[in-house]
Formats: C-alpha cells, sequence, structure tokens
C-alpha cells in the first residue's frame, strides 16, 4: 500500500522505478499465502476445484487491471496507483478483521483425541471417523483435552506467541527449501514446463495489445482485455477445477479408489489445444485487418486454455507433495512470476522482425509440441520419478509437531 502510494507520487522515473520494487516486494508472499490457506482448509478430493478459484483470482487480476486502468487514465494516470492503493488499504482491513489463522497443530491434536473410555485414540481412528468408516474406535465429540492448545481462531487478535504444538520454520528455510525442491523432478518438469512453454505467452498478448490496435484510445484497449478475462472466468466456473476433481474421482474408482496425481493431467492435453487455437487466429486476425471480435473469439480461447493449464499445474505439484504445499507453491510462483517478467523484454522485436502472423503461430506451436512433451512425460513417468526422488525432509508446519 505505502509502495502503491510512493508510485501515485512519483515525478522522476526512479523515484517510480524504487516504487514498483517495493510493489512487487510487498505482493510477493500474497500467491504463497493464498494457496497454503486453501490447502489448510480443504480436503484433497475438492482440492482442484478450490485451487482452481484462487488461480482465477490471480488470472482475473492480471486480466482486469487493464480494463479498470482504461478508464482511470480518464482521470490520471497516477490514479491507476491511487486506485490500486485504495484497494490494498480495503485488503489490509479485510484481513485483520474477517481472516483469522489458519495454522492448526493437526496431528499433535489428533494424538490427543480422547475416545469414550477416556484414553487416546490413534491419528488413523480420527481419520476413519471423520471420513465416515464405521471400523473406527468410538470417540467423543471433537474435545481437546489440553487448553493451552486451543484453534488458532481463538487466539488473541494481537498474538506475539509461537502457535502451541507445532514447529515454525526459521527466516532462511524458506529459500533452502525452494532451493531442495529442484531435487523433485516431476515439480520441477510441471512448474518450469508450464511457465516457459505455455503460460509466458499471455504476456505476449498482453504486451503487444496496444501496438496491435494502436488507433483506439487506453479506455477501448482496456476493453478489449474482457475476451480474456471470459476465457478465464467461464473455463473455470464451467469445468476446468470440477472437471479436474471429477476425473480423478472416475479414474480412481477404477484404481481401486486409489488416488494417483497423474489423472490430473488429462485435461492439460485439451487446454493446450484451445490455446494453441486461440495464439494463431489472433496474429492472423490483426495481419489480416479482421474484426476486433475475431481477436476477442481468438482471447477467449487462449486465456481459456490457459487457466484450464494452471490450475491443471498447481493441482498437480500439491497432489504430487500435499506434506510440502509451501515449499512446491513458492517454487510455482518465483518461476511463474519469472517467465511473466522475462516475455516482455523480446516479443516486440520478436513481432517487429517476424510479422503478427509468423509470431503467434510459432507461439501456438511451441504450445502444443512443448506442453505434450511436458505433460506427456510427467504422465508416462511421474510416478517412476516420485518413487527415486528422495522424500523431503521438512512438512508444512500444519503437519510438524514441536518433540
Amino acid at each position: 500500500m505505502v509502495s502503491t502510494i510512493g508510485a501515485a507520487v512519483a515525478d522522476t522515473y526512479s523515484g517510480y522505478m524504487t516504487a514498483r520494487f517495493f510493489q512487487g516486494f510487498g505482493v510477493s508472499p500474497a500467491s504463497i499465502v493464498g494457496m497454503a490457506v486453501v490447502n489448510d482448509l480443504f480436503f484433497d478430493y475438492e482440492r482442484g476445484q478450490k485451487l482452481g478459484l484462487w488461480v482465477l483470482a490471480l488470472d482475473a487480476g492480471l486480466l482486469l487491471g487493464p480494463t479498470f486502468g482504461g478508464f482511470l487514465d480518464l482521470v490520471s494516470a497516477s490514479w491507476i496507483n491511487w486506485f490500486n492503493a485504495i484497494l490494498f488499504a480495503l485488503l489490509l482491513l479485510l484481513e485483520l478483521f474477517f481472516m483469522p489463522e489458519t495454522l492448526y497443530p493437526r496431528n499433535k491434536m489428533l494424538q490427543q483425541m480422547p475416545r469414550l473410555d477416556g484414553s487416546i485414540a490413534p491419528p488413523s481412528d480420527i481419520e476413519k471417523q471423520i471420513k465416515g468408516d464405521d471400523t473406527a474406535t468410538s470417540m467423543s465429540p471433537a474435545k481437546t483435552l489440553s487448553s493451552e492448545l486451543r484453534r488458532t481462531k481463538n487466539l488473541p487478535f494481537i498474538n506475539w506467541r509461537p502457535i502451541p504444538g507445532m514447529r515454525h520454520p526459521k527466516l532462511w528455510d524458506s529459500i533452502t527449501r525452494f532451493v531442495l525442491t529442484f531435487q523433485l523432478p516431476e515439480v520441477v518438469i510441471a512448474v518450469v514446463g508450464y511457465c516457459f512453454a505455455w503460460y509466458w505467452w499471455v504476456l505476449s498478448v498482453i504486451t503487444m495489445i496496444p501496438a496491435a490496435y494502436a488507433t483506439y484510445t487506453p479506455l477501448i484497449q482496456g476493453l478489449l482485455f474482457l475476451g480474456l478475462f471470459l476465457g478465464t472466468f467461464l473455463s473455470e466456473i464451467g469445468c476446468s477445477g470440477r472437471l479436474s476433481d471429477f476425473i480423478v474421482e472416475k479414474l480412481s474408482k477404477g484404481n481401486s479408489n486409489i488416488r494417483v496425481p497423474e489423472m490430473r493431467l488429462w485435461l492439460a492435453y485439451p487446454a493446450i489445444l484451445i490455446s494453441t487455437v486461440g495464439l494463431v487466429l489472433w496474429g492472423v486476425s490483426i495481419d489480416e485487418n479482421y474484426h476486433w471480435m475475431v481477436g476477442q473469439v481468438a482471447f477467449f480461447l487462449f486465456a481459456a486454455g490457459i487457466q484450464i493449464g494452471n490450475t491443471v499445474t498447481t493441482s498437480y505439484i500439491v497432489d504430487c507433495y500435499p506434506l510440502q504445499t509451501t515449499s512446491v507453491v513458492t517454487f510455482y510462483a518465483v518461476f511463474l512470476n519469472l517467465s511473466a517478467f522475462i516475455n516482455p523484454f523480446f516479443i516486440a522485436s520478436w513481432q517487429e522482425s517476424s510479422g503478427w502472423t509468423w509470431t503467434f503461430t510459432t507461439q501456438g506451436l511451441i504450445v502444443l509440441a512443448g506442453g505434450c512433451v511436458v505433460f506427456g512425460v510427467l504422465h508416462k513417468f511421474g510416478a517412476w520419478m516420485r518413487a527415486k526422488a528422495p522424500q523431503p525432509s521438512w512438512v508444512n508446519p500444519e503437519f510438524d509437531m514441536d518433540p
């Protein structure tokens, strides 16, 4: 919020870029924390849908920003930043008053859950009872033995003490675990492959819209982002996460009710094809000076594929290592933002030298070939790579206990 105000009042290029640096520094934890909260709150059988909604929020912000920016530019360029500062202030208030801490010492609570006879039930019994399994030993309703192990929503509003029953990571653990995640090949292939063979082309489109529609005002250029937003929104609401969960449920029934992360990947292939068609169509539409509505159809298709691919990728890596969600999400967020940062540096010169049709057709072919190779390798060898990879030596805080 503070750095965004700085960007709004900056009157020099260096001052503006300094504010932008601290904006990036400030917003970077949001993607990791957001997905970690989703993982805290929901079971694995609904993870696809919930992560899909989280990804939808992430992508919708990227695509709706320019639409609002076009309207705000009618007032002044600085009001784009003032509007964002107001949103940050609102988010701060919402977080303080309506978002309790979701960390919870689950394992320790499970180990201290009493049976009706007063003895302590093992975690396996409690998990069975949660799932409705009649073989679980009879236990009393959720009753806590120790008053120190309160649910975190009952902690004081301002709480400086570590949450009881949990091992709190050191400041440098995030960096260490990011580096160690390179030992997990299926996570590396899924994230790096998706980011650099597929996702970063969305920045090609976003960067080149002003050049493609140079005769339109900033207001109209902002409205042209609605095709991208509608593709993102309708693909997620209509299928994506919910359909991913459905596919996994159906496939697991034919696999002795055993869920395998690779079941998530089937949805990637139609999404790759949809994105390819959207990229090619948009490049041709600009070169051939087609009606702007053709470009909106292309945006819809491209964005729909991107959204489905994003949901598939995030759900897959979390399913692979559910006890290391925070680490794999950090890995994902770093490369997603890195790919988005790099793309605008080369796309304008590429388009100038090759033209609209061949620039975006080439990008579509890279998505088609690269995406099929990446997800095909994961489909075929993902389980084998997971078995060969070293087991991570850490777990999420909510699954970790003090000795």
